[in-house]
């Protein structure tokens, strides 16, 4: 993890991309679906081959952070031919979008099957309190329901459980109407990963994974998604 952010360092770049946040991510411990880097048309389609399909395609630019909002993912890409189609609609949609973006490629990630809670497990940094930690449902929910939790890192087991008992939609993660609940346990573990992440590089300014897709089993709970900024180097 210290490399990878003293190399963003010596960039001088503050977002970390989807590609090294993950790494970062598994480095703790926390679950991330199979995926690659592409930086070309070319190598997009050659690594999909190897990776397997359904796909998932999502831009890697430094200047794009929501990337559903300028066409930087496509969902569902079951050959090569969707891949290469895609690849070109993307890059065609993201610059238009946000021209001049530096474009680092594709990241390239198997599908998830389509069941699962998405919940935003995040943090960030205050100047008088440390990590502060949030707990959500995902996806669009967050910017829609408002409903959220917070707490200060470190977390005890206790505080991390309540935190995500505190938020109303708490009875969706046990389950409803014949759907399964979640394993509260994982994601109780993640969010004190992440706190000890964020403890552990006081350079991380904030952070957030939306969509965690937390399932009845934990060990298939993964990061489909991952956002990483640091603060400016003082040294630059």
């Amino acid at each position: 993890v210290g490399a990878i952010i003293r190399s963003y360092r010596e960039q001088q770049r503050t977002q970390i991309n989807e590609v090294d946040a993950k790494e970062i991510f598994r480095c703790y411990g926390i679950n991330t679906a199979p995926g690659v880097l592409a930086t070309s048309r070319a190598d997009a389609a050659r690594q999909a081959e190897a990776l397997g399909y359904p796909l998932v395609m999502k831009i890697v630019s430094a200047d794009v952070v929501h990337k559903s909002d300028v066409g930087g993912v496509k969902l569902n890409l079951r050959s090569q031919a969707d891949v290469t189609k895609g690849y070109d609609a993307m890059m065609q949609s993201v610059l238009a979008k946000v021209p001049g973006a530096r474009v680092d490629g594709v990241y390239l990630e198997r599908m998830a099957a389509p069941d699962g809670l998405e919940v935003i497990l995040g943090m960030a940094r205050d100047p008088q309190f440390g990590p502060l930690l949030m707990f959500g449902l995902g996806g669009i929910f967050v910017e829609v329901l408002k409903d959220v939790s917070f707490r200060i890192a470190p977390v005890t087991s206790h505080e991390v459980t309540q935190m995500i008992r505190s938020i109303r939609a708490y009875p969706m993660l046990e389950g409803v109407r014949g759907k399964p609940g979640v394993d509260i346990d994982t994601l109780a573990r993640t969010l004190q990963r992440l706190g000890q992440l964020s403890l552990d590089f006081p350079e991380i300014k904030e952070l957030d994974v939306n969509p965690f897709i937390a399932k009845k089993d934990g060990a298939e709970s993964f990061a489909a998604d991952a956002r990483i900024t640091l603060l400016p180097d003082a040294k630059a």
